[in-house]
């Protein structure tokens, strides 16, 4: 049996990906420098949030997903984040590859809602690998990749925070009903409302409650504050 390890080197946000995604380097190391003709991967990652500190803030808006401080202790548990497919070209020794990971802003999704929380600081993930190697010099032979192998790595939460402003510049993003969607169509419709914000606004005016706007994060720029408006709409 070959023994492997995995070490992720860093990530990035895909500036040119049609949707948000994140893109982790992975360095693989091949025991004995084994001939390694492919790796076909299955890679799970894993959020570990007992495994860094909250502000009172972030705290505050963890309350939904793991309940008041007093029982973090417990409930702290692991958060699924991602589960992908990564195939590894030949290699001899050592090699790096991509694990190109699309993302979503969609807040009902437990992963996105603990991230879109955070402030600063870093995010602790495990990646978790299993899968099969077609190894051997002369011919090659199929061989499992054992499910204990694992990378801990500590992601940057601005990377999240660049990734998603790259897409969603200044807004944030709402799952609904599709009978809600038609019934907030037919009232922008009526009102003559010239965007989704406008809509949004004219309805908490009804209710007597103002919008906050939220701290600026670089749109100064008049082209970023349009393309901000266009998201919205």
């Amino acid at each position: 049996m070959t023994d492997f390890t995995f070490t992720c080197t860093g990530v990035r946000a895909d500036p040119y990906a049609a949707g948000p995604t994140l893109v982790f380097r992975l360095r693989i190391t091949a025991s004995e420098e084994t001939r390694v003709h492919a790796l076909a991967l299955r890679c799970q990652i894993r959020i570990e949030p007992a495994r860094r500190g909250y502000g009172t803030t972030e705290a505050e808006g963890l309350t939904d997903l793991f309940g008041e401080r007093s029982r973090w202790g417990s409930a702290l548990q692991p958060v699924q984040f991602a589960q992908i497919p990564v195939m590894v070209p030949a290699f001899t020794g050592t090699t790096e590859t991509d694990v190109v990971v699309p993302c979503t802003y969609d807040l009902e999704i437990a992963a996105s809602r603990y991230l879109n929380t955070l402030t600063d600081g870093e995010v602790p993930l495990l990646m978790l690998f299993s899968g099969t190697a077609f190894t051997g010099s002369g011919g090659f032979r199929a061989e499992p990749v054992p499910w204990d192998l694992e990378a801990p790595f500590r992601m940057p939460v601005a990377v999240w925070q660049e990734m998603i402003d790259q897409h969603f510049p200044g807004c944030g993003w709402i799952r609904l009903p599709r009978c809600t969607m038609n019934a907030l169509l037919e009232f922008r419709s009526r009102h003559a409302l010239p965007s989704w914000e406008a809509t949004v606004q004219a309805l908490l005016d009804t209710a007597g409650t103002t919008a906050v706007q939220p701290p600026d994060r670089g749109f100064a720029d008049a082209g970023l504050a349009g393309l901000a408006e266009r998201t919205a709409q």
